[in-house]
């Protein structure tokens, strides 16, 4: 069975960070582990993974500070990708 988006949004960002052990709710900014060149790459992530286009009204903080903000917002954007 494939990874769930939360899995997917998850394994991304410990991927990247392994020492992190977020769980899907804790914030990670107040974390320390995003700074401006892992926001963009997290946008570009969430977009190509999900087939989605983040339009600027969506380009706020608070849909990327916790994995299930990030999984809301790509089931706003594509609801297909969403049960996946």
């Amino acid at each position: 069975m494939a990874d769930t988006t939360s899995d997917q949004i998850s394994g991304f960002i410990t991927g990247r960070f392994p020492q992190a052990g977020i769980t899907a709710a804790e914030d990670i900014f107040s974390l320390g582990y995003i700074n401006s060149l892992f926001a963009m790459e997290l946008v570009m992530f969430l977009e190509k993974t999900f087939a989605i286009t983040i339009p600027n009204n969506e380009l706020h903080i608070d849909n990327f500070r916790t994995v299930t903000a990030m999984t809301g917002l790509v089931g706003r954007l594509n609801p297909v990708a969403a049960v996946r």
